[in-house]
C-alpha cells in the first residue's frame, strides 16, 4: 500500500489558522478532488470539522481522541495505526490533514502531492519540514495568478528516495 499525503502549504509550511484554510484556490480544490476521488482519505477530527461533512466519492476515515464519537458517512478510529489497518486492501490511501496527522504519518508517508502557495499568511498550523535529502521532486507544474486563483501556486509530487 502506498501512503500519500495531499497538502497545500504557504511560505513557512503554513497550512491553516483557526481550523480553516488560509486561502481560496479553486484550482487546488479541483486538483485535490482529482487525486482523491474514488480512494480512501484519512483525516483528523479537526480537519473533518472544518470540512463539515464526509467528502463524496471517497471512503472517509476520521482519527480522533474523542471516545465514542460516531460520524455518519465516515469510519472513526482512535489512532492512525488503526486507520491504516482498515486500508490493507487499498492500493493507495491519502492523508489529508491536519497538522497533527501529517506529523505522525510523515515517517511512513511514501508520496506527497504538494501544492505550494507562493504567499505568506499568519498561521497556527504547519506541515512538517520537508527534508529534500529524503524526498525527490518528480513532477512540477507552475501556475500564475488568474481571475479565479488570486495567488501563484505550484503543484508538485514528491517521492521518498
Amino acid at each position: 500500500m502506498i501512503i500519500s499525503a495531499v497538502v497545500a502549504i504557504a511560505e513557512d509550511n503554513a497550512i491553516g489558522k483557526d481550523n480553516q484554510l488560509l486561502w481560496r484556490l479553486p484550482a487546488d480544490l479541483k486538483h485535490f478532488k482529482e487525486i482523491t476521488s474514488g480512494h480512501t482519505i484519512i483525516m483528523g477530527r479537526k480537519t473533518f470539522d472544518s470540512i463539515g461533512k464526509p467528502l463524496p466519492n471517497r471512503r472517509n476515515i476520521v482519527v480522533t481522541r474523542k471516545t465514542g464519537l460516531q460520524i455518519p458517512g465516515a469510519e472513526v478510529t482512535s489512532n492512525i495505526e488503526d486507520a491504516i489497518a482498515l486500508c490493507t486492501t487499498e492500493e493507495e490511501v491519502f492523508i489529508v490533514g491536519g497538522a497533527e496527522i501529517y506529523k505522525v504519518t510523515m515517517p511512513i508517508t511514501d508520496r506527497i502531492y504538494l501544492t505550494r502557495v507562493h504567499q505568506s499568511y499568519e498561521a497556527d498550523a504547519f506541515f512538517p519540514e520537508i527534508d529534500f535529502n529524503v524526498w525527490e521532486e518528480t513532477s512540477v507544474e507552475k501556475h500564475l495568478p488568474d481571475e479565479k486563483n488570486p495567488v501563484a501556486y505550484t503543484f508538485s509530487t514528491l517521492l521518498r528516495k
